[in-house]
């Protein structure tokens, strides 16, 4: 079968794509015949330098998530021929993962759908949906009555939570370094629409004089400096994304959060079917439609990894196999 391996640091332009061993069912695992799959910065960060870390088993297909069909079951709760979606568990790291015409996955990280969602559209809903759920209503528990900023709106994780906050009623307010980018974060939903610059902070306080009461932080937790000081008492703020890099050195979060506010995260690696159901629940109730940046056949995996790279896609990028 045809797969994507790493074994080392590598530019977008030397991935290639090789002929590996079909896989063999084993125990509580199950084999998918791969669609589609979402890219994701997870595995531009692996790619670049995390796969020469000895954790990671060498080589290695790439791939956090992926959507497809039941090829085997094995002894799994799962049948030949059913839609599911996978992500996380320690794909593309610790086993195999997605970039691959086939998928061998632990069956608790694989997930049945109904949906009549096209292959493209369901692959873009996976790992950034689940973020976006798990980040919105568990971490923060965002309700209707909410003021919710999301920084890095413009991120594919950053649409999809302006998408299901929407849903609730939230007031939401979406930010992005780019002024020809707002129109977008408008399309999809935000109530303001505001460039990240040095005045964010007093343009939001221009509107909101007494503070917002949730923010869903995707640009970093350096950022928290910025942007905390917006919080109402009893005001959350969830780290989950780090667009703007991960350096924390020197972080003081007792000075840096206002008092009787409170900082959280989301960790992706916990998906249920329960959540994934009430996913698509929500997606299908109120008719959301991911919001595709560009879409690659599998043998475009080097070029879809560049646009990552250089932040030119406007939503989610989804790689689609051939039949």
């Amino acid at each position: 079968m045809k797969a994507v391996l790493l074994e080392k640091p590598i530019k977008a332009n030397e991935m290639k794509i090789v002929e590996v061993p079909k896989l063999k069912i084993r125990p509580g695992w199950v084999l998918i015949k791969v669609k589609g799959f979402g890219l994701n910065r997870a595995e531009l960060i692996l790619r670049n330098h995390e796969i020469a870390a000895d954790y990671i088993q060498k080589p290695v297909v790439p791939g956090i998530e992926c959507v497809g069909e039941i090829h085997d079951g094995g002894d799994s709760r799962f049948n030949k021929g059913d839609k599911v979606v996978a992500l996380m568990g320690g794909m593309g790291r610790s086993f195999n993962g997605s970039y691959s015409e086939y998928a061998l996955l632990p069956a608790h990280h694989v997930f049945k759908v109904e949906t009549a969602m096209d292959w493209v559209e369901l692959a873009a809903i996976p790992e950034t949906f689940y973020t976006a759920y798990g980040s919105l209503f568990e971490s923060l528990q965002l309700k209707g009555d909410d003021i919710l900023l999301v920084h890095g709106a413009t991120s594919a994780l950053g649409l999809a939570a302006i998408q299901l906050a929407k849903t609730v009623g939230a007031t939401v307010i979406g930010t992005s370094r780019k002024e020809e980018r707002l129109d977008l974060l408008r399309e999809v939903g935000c109530d303001h629409a505001l460039v990240d610059d040095e005045n964010l902070v007093a343009k939001i306080k221009d509107i909101y004089s007494k503070g917002i009461t949730k923010i869903l932080e995707l640009v970093g937790a350096h950022t928290i400096a910025k942007t905390a000081q917006l919080l109402r008492i009893g005001g959350i703020v969830c780290v989950t994304g780090k667009l703007g890099g991960g350096q924390t050195n020197g972080l003081d979060l007792i000075r840096l959060l206002p008092n009787g506010t409170y900082l959280c995260g989301f960790y992706s690696n916990y998906p249920t079917q329960a959540v994934i159901d009430d996913i698509f629940r929500i997606i299908e109730q109120h008719n959301i439609k991911p919001v595709i940046g560009r879409v690659f056949d599998f043998e475009q995996i080097g070029e879809a990894h560049e646009v990552m790279e250089n932040n030119q896609a406007q939503g989610k990028i989804v790689i689609r196999m051939s039949e």
